[in-house]
């Protein structure tokens, strides 16, 4: 996956995409950097965490656009998280995600909060393809009703 990144920047240099190459040198920055504190290459799996978090931070930014009345900034901003979801596995939809959660339960069978950990330790294989906060809110709302 590093590999094709580093591939699709020099791509993207000979068609002149120049929003594609601005976003492509931001994660190949990040991948770098994680790579100096790690002090060796990553697997597929850690740039898949650094792209999941690139777009994480995107997305809070949005929400901060927003905020702030900046359709320019927030149009600009999710250009990118297109750009990005192009590396990342296909995402779960919120219904498959509430499945999950179910078959979680299914398999913790929790008493109570204190089991909270147990679930998202279950759910923990759906990290890249899902979006942890909602599992985990839908986690939280399921143990509330028991």
């Amino acid at each position: 996956m590093r590999q094709k990144i580093f591939d699709d920047i020099i791509k993207a240099m000979k068609e002149k995409d120049k929003e594609t190459l601005s976003v492509l040198r931001m994660v190949k920055g990040a991948i770098t950097l994680e790579e100096i504190d790690k002090k060796r290459e990553l697997k597929d799996e850690e740039v898949l965490s650094v792209l999941t978090k690139q777009v994480k931070t995107r997305k809070d930014s949005i929400v901060e656009f927003e905020k702030a009345n900046r359709e320019d900034l927030k149009e600009k901003t999710e250009a990118e998280i297109m750009i990005l979801n192009r590396y990342l596995p296909k995402q779960l939809t919120k219904e498959e995600m509430i499945e999950e959660v179910n078959k979680a339960f299914e398999k913790v069978n929790p008493t109570g909060k204190q089991d909270m950990g147990k679930i998202m330790k279950e759910l923990s294989s759906l990290k890249g393809r899902a979006d942890m906060a909602f599992l985990n809110e839908c986690v939280k709302d399921k143990l509330a009703g028991i």
